[in-house]
């Protein structure tokens, strides 16, 4: 205190000086600009800013629905919201299955490995398993069937002869986007005579494993499924349903009519095979055999072209085969050839899938283990 006194009495600072007058101009002009500056650009600042300039990202998605068959003139129906796919309990030592659809269709087109057999091993020739024979009843002898212009169609059978359970084993190749792959895959058929159960399961190394399942009875005309799922991390069924007429989808799919005959994409070769075993004779090269074959979401019609016998090197051994291809009729349609062998009840031996883009896969029998 006595040092501010001093420089009062002194006169270094006067309380009747002028000079805080211009200091209190100044703040005033600057407190007024930063007024007009907030009233003239609000937008810019966080609570009035367009949420569409926050660069956030607005995810847009489609939903795309199978029609239904062209047989059938199913009313529109509205979009049902997307369901997890059920998961069905299947026996417990159920079979593998090597996939062909893609898988495919897949699809995923899903690549199954080929089965390379050694040429040079000297094993004797294989044993054909035990078969099971049923017997329909008449019906006109299953030959070329000429095209229709409407409804799902299947090749009328008149004699089927299963073979009894049993397991194969198959080395797998394929070529997915232009890269070559190897893994392993097996054919599981199982059978009691009134019942079956078949399981084709392709297993890839570190990618896990691909299960189609096929489920049924067997009836004077061969296999009857009830039930086929494809299943790789979730599971997709498809019910027949006999008594009412359809087919339904765990996909949440349009449903599909149900025909005598119909077959899976498994049941298909395994009926395929007891078709050609009861009556070779009645399917000379150039004859054909359809089938409506159901898949995990909808329905196609599939026909095979009785080609020529061909001798294959498979399990060390020559083994005679009857080569049987599904040609594609569609754009996007997989090609599919297998291999048959008399030797075996004709069970497929080879089977080898051409995707449209080129990719393929090939299997070809290396073991034949019991079922």
């Amino acid at each position: 205190m006595s040092n501010d006194k001093s420089l009062l009495t002194k006169g270094v600072i006067s309380t009747t000086s002028p000079g805080w007058r211009p200091l209190l101009a100044v703040a005033a002009v600057v407190v007024f600009a930063h007024f007009l500056l907030l009233q003239a650009s609000p937008s810019q600042f966080g609570a009035g800013a367009d949420p569409d300039d926050a660069g956030g990202k607005t995810l847009s998605t489609r939903s795309i629905e199978v029609a239904p068959p062209a047989a059938v003139a199913a009313p529109a129906q509205p979009k049902a919201p997307s369901a997890t796919p059920k998961s069905v309990k299947t026996a417990q030592n159920a079979p593998k299955i090597a996939s062909n659809q893609p898988p495919a269709q897949q699809t995923y087109a899903q690549a199954a490995p080929e089965i390379v057999a050694n040429p040079e091993p000297q094993n004797p020739a294989p044993t054909a398993p035990p078969v099971a024979e049923a017997q329909a009843p008449a019906a006109t002898p299953a030959q070329t069937i000429a095209a229709q212009p409407a409804g799902p169609q299947t090749t009328p059978v008149n004699a089927v002869r299963l073979p009894g359970s049993t397991r194969l084993l198959y080395k797998m190749v394929g070529m997915a986007k232009n890269l070559n792959y190897q893994a392993d895959s097996e054919l599981n058929w199982k059978t009691d005579g009134d019942n079956y159960q078949a399981v084709m399961k392709v297993s890839l190394f570190f990618l896990g494993s691909r299960s189609l399942i096929s489920v049924g009875k067997i009836t004077g005309s061969g296999l009857a499924p009830t039930r086929f799922s494809d299943k790789s991390k979730a599971e997709l069924a498809a019910h027949f349903e006999a008594d009412k007429g359809k087919i339904t989808f765990s996909a949440n799919t349009p449903d599909a009519p149900w025909i005598d005959g119909v077959q899976d994409r498994v049941s298909v070769f395994l009926q395929l095979s007891g078709i050609l075993a009861a009556k070779p004779q009645d399917f000379p090269p150039g004859s054909n055999i359809t089938f409506l074959t159901v898949g995990p979401r909808d329905t196609d019609t599939w026909t095979f072209v009785i080609e020529a016998e061909e001798t294959l090197g498979l399990m060390g051994t020559q083994m005679p085969t009857l080569k049987v291809t599904r040609k594609p009729r569609k754009e996007f349609d997989q090609k599919v050839e297998i291999w048959f062998a008399p030797s075996l009840g004709y069970l497929p031996v080879r089977n080898r899938v051409t995707q449209p883009n080129g990719d393929f896969i090939d299997q070809q029998l290396n073991e034949i283990a019991k079922g």
